[in-house]
């Protein structure tokens, strides 16, 4: 449980848009097993949660959005290599459909990178900071595997090799944030990006999310291929045909997601 009594991951709704916010302020948003459960818990919650739209990750407080795994648990479990479910890495060991943004409040740090890596979008606060310091502590980092896919390799060499940590101005930089806004406005930001998003005609909105990734697993002309069998259905569909209607009509469109 987190210090204030409350759970250490809370979900919850904000229109069609789901938030998820790791609830252990006092231990930096650790993840130890009761938040790596909640994750997983509350991912799976916003799978079958047909009124969310759009998924926004962060961390309670204002220091840590996570700074990885809780060193002290690890230390007495004795973990060697972690198991392929040891945390959430959407697409890999769990799978989300619909678009993940990160709102990095803090440190993002290790298991918190991880996190903020594997989300489909990243905004952060201007004191936010990422690092994979595994190195600094004899650990691994598989799960980065994907890192110079997202950022130019060399950077990605540079920060696994020293553990160094980078500004949110730097990360935006080299393309792993996509904004970066004052605190105290993260929130507001994060909110307004999701609600963009969730206005969108849905089908149309997963199918992105499954086109960006395709040139990181399949050469060009395959990768071409899979994106017209991905986007036909949205051709074919409802919403297809009402969104010329409603610019026509000049209305808001009503998309169904068929």
């Amino acid at each position: 449980m987190s210090t204030d009594g409350g759970p250490p991951v809370r979900y919850e709704r904000r229109g069609p848009v789901a938030w998820l916010t790791i609830n252990r302020p006092d231990a930096r948003n650790a993840l130890n097993q009761p938040v790596r459960d909640g994750l997983f818990r509350g991912v799976r919650a916003f799978n079958a949660d047909d009124g969310a739209r759009v998924l926004v990750l962060t961390g309670a407080g204002d220091q840590a959005f996570c700074a990885g795994a809780d060193l002290k648990e690890m230390a007495q479990t004795g973990l060697a290599v972690p198991p392929p479910d040891f945390a959430p890495q959407f697409g890999r060991n769990i799978e989300v459909a619909k678009p993940v943004i990160a709102a990095v409040n803090g440190a993002a740090y290790a298991g918190g990178f991880l996190l903020a890596q594997s989300c489909d979008l990243c905004l952060a606060a201007e004191h936010a900071r990422f690092a994979i310091t595994e190195a600094r502590v004899g650990r691994g980092a598989p799960w980065a595997a994907p890192l110079p896919w997202l950022i130019p390799p060399r950077v990605a060499m540079q920060i696994l090799l020293t553990g160094d940590p980078i500004t949110a101005a730097r990360a935006h930089e080299i393309g792993l944030v996509n904004e970066v806004v004052p605190a105290a406005g993260l929130a507001d930001v994060a909110q307004r990006m999701a609600e963009r998003i969730a206005a969108n005609a849905p089908l149309s909105v997963l199918a992105a999310k499954q086109t960006v990734r395709l040139i990181a697993e399949h050469p060009l002309t395959e990768a071409y291929a899979a994106a017209e069998r991905i986007w036909a259905p949205v051709y074919l569909s409802e919403d297809a045909q009402e969104g010329p209607a409603a610019f026509r009509d000049k209305r808001p469109p009503a998309w169904k997601g068929r």
